[in-house]
């Protein structure tokens, strides 16, 4: 009887309060409208262009039109031909981005952890992460060839100093009350690595993963321009050699959605995180 009582009482009570629920009403609207809109200008600049194109008021030869573009898109569908250079770019995006982002947040720890080592290296980290990594291109096609790896290479120079950086400040950054007091609860390096660093750095690193998102792509990019056979990058220098300005276009367009493809993953990771 007892817990029927308790029940009853219970599913008498509101989980929330009115003046909560207008306030989540309002979230969720001002989402939606946000959204909305977002979707209207992306909309309007389409149709824009379009219309701007299609009246000759700019030439769609230079600047191509989104109509071109669709059309050039489904003549790249049919040779089959978009897959494999959305594949091949896709996979040096990635592989650049995991080693990149796994290896400087590495790369930190061990830097974090020997601050000896970390006072030693951090002028060459500092030099690195100025020098324009374009600079290395031949460099880096002479050492590991041409090709994927050279474009990978490229990929992991951009994000790795960045990475490595960014972890190692969020590292330092720590409340050093807080390591002092673990210190006297006799927590060893590891367990203060493990229990109070890497958990009170994870902001930090989530925004590392949304900034490597942009800056894979760069890289990645940019080494299919020195070096590449394939890929989307590839379609973009070909397309221009041959001023075939809506190849360049679509596979520009391709490349936006890509990003934000990844950009939305991250953002699904740094939810489940938040939850």
């Amino acid at each position: 009887m007892k817990k029927q009582t308790n029940k009853q009482k219970m599913s008498k009570v509101a989980p929330y309060s009115k003046a909560h629920e207008k306030y989540i009403k309002r979230l969720r609207n001002d989402k939606i409208i946000v959204i909305v809109f977002q979707i209207l200008i992306l909309l309007a600049i389409i149709g824009l262009w379009e219309l701007l194109a299609s009246t000759k008021v700019i030439d769609p030869f230079f600047v191509s039109s989104p109509s071109r573009i669709f059309n050039m898109f489904i003549d790249l569908v049919k040779s089959g031909a978009i897959w494999r250079h959305i594949g091949i770019t896709l996979l040096e995006t990635i592989v650049g981005f995991a080693i990149s982002t796994i290896g400087g947040t590495l790369i930190a720890i061990i830097l974090w952890w020997n601050e000896k080592l970390r006072r030693i290296l951090e002028p060459y980290i500092v030099v690195l992460n100025s020098l324009p990594k374009i600079a290395l291109g031949p460099i880096i096609i002479l050492w590991v060839g041409s090709g994927m790896s050279a474009i990978i290479v490229m990929c992991v120079l951009i994000c790795i100093v960045l990475t490595t950086i960014t972890m190692l400040n969020a590292f330092n950054s720590c409340d050093t009350d807080k390591i002092q007091l673990m210190k006297s609860m006799h927590a060893n390096k590891f367990q203060i690595l493990t229990k109070l660093i890497l958990p009170n750095a994870m902001e930090e690193f989530i925004s590392v993963l949304k900034i490597n998102v942009g800056m894979s792509w760069v890289g990645t990019i940019m080494g299919e321009y020195l070096s590449s056979s394939a890929g989307l990058g590839y379609l973009i220098v070909y397309g221009s050699q041959i001023f075939k300005i809506d190849l360049v276009m679509t596979s520009t367009v391709l490349l936006c959605l890509l990003a934000a493809l990844m950009y939305l993953t991250v953002c699904l990771i740094e939810k489940w995180h938040n939850r």
